[in-house]
């Protein structure tokens, strides 16, 4: 029996290594990519060009709290731009739902997930802001559970100091995640992107990983951009 669980181990460890060299699915998040084109480790870097005639915004890197103002003043200089590209692991949420809104401000201007870049967390926002919408295939729009438990040097230390600091630091997060569950649903009312993308796919997604479930990401298919007016289908917005 012994030998037979060491088999599969091993085997498990060969199919997930095997994942990373062909460029195939995280075995720990089978809806996405074990290696995600996300863009650089750093505050996000705003780009124009001109790409097949066509006057486009590349916005690669982290989501950090000057977005808004940055991508605002990007579009400005530019009226030529007609799309917004985008691949992000993510980073400030709040600066997201901004940034989101500024593109939605200027009217008519798309934002696109090309082919092979990834779309996390806080950039599921900035994207949702296009006029137009468009996941190209094998583009993906990656999301997660949002939480406010990213510090976790207060949670030990809360834990240490007692019962009575443990209960108000889980106070304090759950009002910070109400608060931003409800700033989600009002933005994804504005943006026209069906509420539905909360409850049944962010939501359901778990914060942290656990050997019964190791998933915590998911990436949407061509079927559920659509059906969760995530993006539109190409000529059409």
């Amino acid at each position: 029996m012994r030998r037979a669980t060491r088999r599969v181990a091993r085997l498990g460890t060969a199919l997930a290594a095997l994942a990373l060299l062909t460029g195939a699915n995280d075995p720990k998040n089978p809806t996405c990519p074990a290696e995600p084109d996300w863009g650089p480790a750093r505050a996000m870097v705003l780009t124009p060009r001109t790409v097949d005639g066509k006057r486009v915004l590349i916005a690669e890197g982290i989501v950090d709290a000057t977005l808004p103002q940055r991508i605002k003043a990007a579009l400005e200089r530019d009226e030529l731009i007609e799309e917004v590209w985008l691949r992000s692991r993510g980073g400030d949420a709040q600066a997201g739902n901004e940034a989101g809104k500024v593109i939605r401000s200027f009217l008519g201007v798309n934002t696109r997930i090309p082919s092979g870049w990834t779309c996390f967390s806080a950039c599921n926002f900035v994207f949702m802001g296009g006029t137009g919408r468009y996941v190209d295939d094998d583009g993906y729009f990656m999301v997660h559970m949002f939480t406010h438990t990213g510090d976790r040097e207060a949670i030990f230390l809360a834990a240490e100091e007692g019962t009575a600091e443990t209960v108000r630091l889980i106070a304090d997060i759950e009002q910070a995640s109400a608060l931003l569950a409800s700033e989600d649903n009002d933005f994804l009312i504005r943006m026209g992107v069906s509420r539905d993308l909360l409850t049944e796919v962010m939501y359901k997604q778990q914060a942290v990983s656990t050997d019964e479930n190791p998933s915590t990401r998911y990436c949407l298919n061509q079927d559920e951009v659509i059906q969760y007016n995530v993006g539109h289908e190409e000529g059409r917005s």
